[in-house]
């Protein structure tokens, strides 16, 4: 059965680092529910060992793992999925190394691109980052309009990415967002439990309203 992610709110994108079990389970125990490692630095084998650390620790607590750029590496590691940017490998290639039951997500950021990957077999898509920010070196923020077009075409849940902060997050929930990524403000914490959970409060909190409204 695929594992799904329509019900997954806050979704961890960090790099390989020393504490890496440890930042996990902390971040996990905050309310972080879906984690994808990405690190441009490792070669394969260096990318392998993190990744199957961190699939450990996420299948311990029934969070999807996800392995960026490479879907022979997410086979190898046993990663319930693949997140693609549009100079990755291709979605239909990694929906044939994976099966039909892995996760596949696909990197947007802008018409453009949503118009190719709504045609590609994923699960999910990202859109950002809604602001520049220094871990998408050179790419300019998409701006709150294109998340609200992504969110409204996409047949698919749509993780918005770009500056997720508590401050934030009621700006991107009133355009329509509902799912959203987070690097920087859980990556950078002196304290991932503590920080998570101040993100998943404000994204409780703003969702509510929006599923009584979907009740009326």
């Amino acid at each position: 059965m695929t594992i799904g992610v329509a019900d997954r709110r806050l979704y961890l994108c960090t790099p390989h680092r020393d504490d890496l079990e440890a930042f996990l389970r902390s971040a996990i125990a905050g309310g972080v529910d879906i984690v994808q490692l990405r690190d441009k630095r490792l070669e394969a084998k260096a990318l392998l060992e993190a990744a199957k650390v961190a699939r450990e620790v996420c299948s311990e607590n029934g969070v999807p793992f996800i392995l960026n750029d490479r879907p022979d590496l997410a086979l190898a590691a046993e990663a319930d999925g693949v997140h693609l940017g549009r100079d990755d490998a291709p979605c239909r290639l990694a929906r044939r190394i994976l099966g039909p039951d892995a996760i596949v997500g696909h990197s947007t950021h802008g018409p453009a691109d949503l118009d190719d990957a709504l045609e590609q077999p994923v699960d999910y898509l990202s859109a950002g980052p809604v602001s520049p920010t220094p871990t998408k070196p050179g790419r300019p923020g998409t701006g709150t309009g294109y998340v609200n077009l992504a969110v409204g075409r996409s047949p698919w849940p749509v993780f918005v990415t770009g500056g997720v902060t508590p401050e934030t997050l009621p700006g991107l929930i009133a355009i329509g967002a509902r799912h959203f990524v987070v690097v920087r403000y859980l990556t950078e914490s002196s304290d991932p439990e503590r920080a998570a959970r101040a993100l998943r409060t404000v994204i409780e909190a703003g969702l509510e309203p929006a599923s009584r409204r979907g009740q009326d």
